[in-house]
């Protein structure tokens, strides 16, 4: 498996929705390549993987054609048209695509109906429950959407009830589910078609309601995520309180200085330099 690097940072962003890009793709790839998924890098830097039956495949694009930065697609056959689509642009925070990933990644280690079809049973809104469970609230009814949005208005799910073009949701904005979070400007966003299992997009939800708070450097957050975000600085782990045992050892290893009225000699390159202090 590639090295990879998991998100690192010198301080924690509250709310996580608003933690901006890592950008790198480290941690959403990993949970694929540990369940042996292919990899192939083209020369502008793009990542193609594809898991072995050829029938799931995701694109790490950070040179494609537009802000589309993660593209997976799953299909009944390899050679017809996807069953579904997801996709992420390139300024969303790599936790909702990791949760997403590893929720694919356990779905194909247990059947094909756990990834290419609709969960017998259940119903898509509930994958908007862990978003109401961590406050984000229903606004005001629009005909064909299904809004929420958290509590600071600066990050929202909507779901559409109409029929859909099935083409236009691989391609465009206009998929079943599109969540988005940011102020005013330029945004992160996904989109989720209609066929996508509705447990791979509770995944994402359960990510974004999360409200542990994620690990960022600072220096690489955008400006305009700063006055509505929350930083705590990194503290290293405190260094664990010396037991008796330690003490003793250590008051062991001393040293015995010998009582005498002479005088120490200076160090020669033929003598043994005296330990250190602790």
């Amino acid at each position: 498996m590639p090295d990879l690097e998991l998100p690192d940072g010198d301080v924690y962003v509250t709310p996580r929705y608003l933690a901006g890009s890592t950008w790198t793709g480290d941690a959403a790839l990993r949970p694929l390549f540990d369940i042996g998924w292919d990899r192939h890098n083209d020369e502008y830097g793009n990542v193609y993987v594809a898991s072995p039956d050829r029938k799931v495949r995701l694109g790490f694009l950070p040179e494609g054609d537009d802000d589309g930065l993660w593209r997976i697609t799953a299909y009944r056959d390899p050679f017809a048209a996807p069953a579904w689509g997801v996709c992420f642009n390139d300024m969303t925070p790599i936790e909702p695509v990791t949760a997403f990933t590893t929720a694919l990644a356990a779905a194909y280690t247990h059947s094909p109906d756990a990834y290419l079809h609709m969960d017998d049973g259940q119903d898509r809104f509930d994958a908007v429950v862990p978003l109401m469970k961590g406050g984000w609230k229903l606004q005001h009814p629009r005909w064909g959407v299904v809004e929420l949005q958290s509590a600071d208005g600066l990050a929202g799910l909507e779901y559409t009830t109409g029929r859909l073009d099935e083409a236009k949701e691989l391609t465009t904005l206009e998929a079943r589910w599109y969540m988005w979070g940011g102020p005013k400007g330029p945004r992160w966003y996904a989109t989720a078609s209609t066929a996508t299992p509705v447990h791979l997009v509770t995944a994402i939800t359960t990510a974004l309601a999360d409200p542990a708070p994620v690990p960022r450097w600072q220096s690489g957050i955008l400006s305009s995520l700063r006055p509505h975000i929350q930083l705590t600085p990194v503290v290293p782990p405190s260094p664990p309180a010396p037991t008796p045992l330690d003490v003793h050892r250590r008051a062991g290893a001393r040293p015995r200085l010998a009582l005498t009225t002479t005088s120490v000699p200076r160090w020669s390159t033929s003598s043994r330099p005296a330990a250190a202090r602790r």
